[in-house]
């Protein structure tokens, strides 16, 4: 199990696979699978079957998971994506850009 430095929230780039180029918020992040679920990126398509009366089966598009590292946090100062430092400031590790050293929130 791997800390993941990307969280929920975060403004991320996917730099492999199909979805390559394709930025998003992160949606939800599984830190012990070393998952992400990007919004827009990694479109899978589910089988549903109707379980109510009322209820529509079909085929629906959704966001399927990939891994943390297919990923790049984007710094808001450079606009693209970019490794992530640790720093301590005033008693708390908070992420920086590794490049122009941006506090990433």
């Amino acid at each position: 199990m791997s800390k993941l430095q990307i969280k929920k929230d975060d403004t991320v780039v996917v730099i492999s696979g199909n979805s390559k180029g394709t930025r998003g918020k992160v949606i939800a992040a599984a830190p012990a699978e070393g998952k992400v679920i990007v919004a827009g990126a990694n479109i899978v398509s589910k089988h549903t079957k109707a379980r109510k009366q009322g209820e529509t089966s079909g085929i629906i598009k959704t966001e399927g998971a990939m891994y943390a590292s297919k990923v790049m946090l984007v710094c808001p100062k450079c606009d693209k994506g970019v490794r992530v430092k640790h720093v301590e400031k005033d008693g708390k590790k908070i992420r920086v850009c590794a490049k122009c050293g941006t506090e990433i929130k």
